[in-house]
């Protein structure tokens, strides 16, 4: 195998780019999950339901269904992290920091850290769940057979 399998080369732009990317897909995708649950259920849409600690309680139906919002949303972000990360190592570290600009974003959204155990429970519950499947999907990618130079790869 030559050097330049998987090497590790210290890259700050395709690292920032990765980083702007599934930040891109966390709010787009969570803003489209979020439009069409809302549309479903007839819900009023706002951008607290996005940012706001109070918008997300188990007690309440609308709670309840920010924080589904929250599950499919990691699901989607799992999908991002294949598509966009390709490697089972970073995985973990992309969705920490994937959930930690958005705990920035909603603590400057609403002028102080959360307190709402469900806002906690349902954000680290997202990490994990970004995690282990985003690894999953990855190592699915990684694991496959690397074709050898001039033999048939449907055999």
């Amino acid at each position: 195998m030559g050097a330049s399998f998987r090497s590790y080369v210290w890259d700050p732009m395709l690292l920032c780019s990765q980083i702007i990317a599934m930040q891109s897909v966390f709010y787009v995708c969570f803003g489209i999950w979020l439009i069409f649950v809302d549309y479903i259920l007839d819900h009023p849409r706002s951008l607290g339901q996005i940012f706001g600690y109070d918008c997300l309680d188990f007690s309440s139906s609308g709670g309840r269904m920010i924080a589904a919002v929250y599950v499919m949303n990691a699901l989607t972000c799992a999908t991002g992290l294949w598509c966009i990360v390709q490697r089972t190592k970073q995985c973990t570290d992309f969705s920490v920091t994937v959930h930690f600009f958005h705990f920035i974003a909603c603590w400057m959204y609403n002028s102080r850290i959360p307190s709402s155990l469900a806002w906690w429970f349902t954000n680290i519950g997202c990490i994990a769940l970004t995690t282990v499947l985003g690894e999953y999907l990855c190592m699915r990618t990684e694991l496959k057979d690397i074709p050898l130079t001039g033999a048939r790869a449907d055999l």
